[in-house]
């Protein structure tokens, strides 16, 4: 259970366009071995074949993933990780068949949910801030109305913060800490 005290959503990355989770990081949850969850998958392969369900990350990747979480080494794994998207994550849940399985792919779908929402909810002003970080960069605004743009990014982020606040104060059952 220490990763949900920890945040879930710390634990979902986006490869290849999609959002997924670790084979290892999902097997702390359940509590049970990656090896146990590999075996069930590969047991039950014919529920995650499609990689719109899971897919094993390329060499390329993992170095990728590791740098990003500012490791070194994760002990040398032999094989490459598994990851599984959100319907991955919930056909995984199937094949464990543990209360404590269901009661995981419970949050993690609620925390997959949240993230969608998010994305949908503040899409306008994420989009408002990028073209004012290539305005920038791009030297396309006179310095005085840089400072107008620093204002508004950061009423922006205000606002975002303050809609999470609220948010998550309405939250039911997990609440991020």
């Amino acid at each position: 259970m220490e990763l949900i005290n920890n945040g879930i959503e710390t634990k979902i990355y986006e490869l290849r366009g999609l959002k997924v989770m670790l084979d290892s990081d999902l097997a702390k949850l359940y509590e049970v071995d990656t090896s146990y969850l590999n075996r069930q998958v590969k047991r039950n392969f014919d529920r995650f074949n499609d990689e719109d369900f899971m897919f094993e990350l390329s060499s390329e990747e993992f170095e990728n993933l590791k740098c990003q979480n500012g490791t070194s080494s994760w002990g040398g794994k032999r094989k490459l990780p598994k990851v599984f998207t959100e319907q991955g994550v919930y056909m995984l849940a199937t094949v464990i068949n543990s209360n404590v399985a269901v009661e995981i792919t419970k949050h993690i779908m609620r925390t997959f949910t949240k993230m969608r929402e998010f994305a949908l909810n503040y899409k306008d002003i994420v989009v408002e801030l990028q073209k004012m970080k290539e305005d920038i960069r791009d030297n396309k605004l006179e310095t005085s109305k840089n400072s107008d743009y620093i204002k508004q990014a950061f009423e922006l982020l205000s606002q975002i913060i303050d809609d999470t606040k609220k948010t998550n104060e309405n939250l039911i059952g997990f609440k991020p800490k």
